[in-house]
């Protein structure tokens, strides 16, 4: 199963604030312990949300709005990709990252990412499925 966990924004991490050296080597050592474990698919920081736009969709209109964005809960500063076997796996190993906000409360949300076998012929017909299927071939190829 894969997972997206979402590391929350906060105002530190809006204002741009950059993670102490200490920091960095302890989420560094966290990210290496992931990929030896053969769990991590990908992970990132993002620049804040002032750096950024939103696409708003209404029917055919695109409206385009700059950043910064004033819910910092609602942001996203980061992300991880992982591959387990279960939520409780992917709590367990959230549970081991450093507090990746220094000094504040921080949180990060935890939610699973639909597989192909998710979706019923309904949603997804199989030429459909073999697009989808050659696409993600395509990319894991040229990275």
């Amino acid at each position: 199963m894969r997972f997206m966990v979402i590391l929350k924004a906060t105002k530190a991490s809006e204002a741009g604030d950059m993670p102490s050296e200490a920091l960095m080597t302890a989420m560094i050592k966290f990210n290496e312990d992931m990929v030896k474990a053969g769990v991590l698919l990908a992970a990132d920081g993002l620049r804040p949300s002032s750096d950024g736009a939103r696409v708003r969709f209404d029917g055919d209109r695109r409206e385009v709005i700059d950043g910064p964005f004033a819910e910092t809960r609602e942001l996203v500063a980061g992300y991880w990709l992982i591959q387990v076997r279960s939520l409780d796996e992917a709590i367990e190993w959230m549970k081991r990252a450093p507090n990746p906000m220094e000094g504040e409360a921080s949180e990060i949300e935890i939610r699973r990412m639909f597989e192909m076998d998710d979706f019923g012929e309904e949603s997804l017909t199989a030429e459909a499925r073999a697009t989808v299927e050659r696409m993600h071939a395509e990319v894991a190829a040229k990275s």
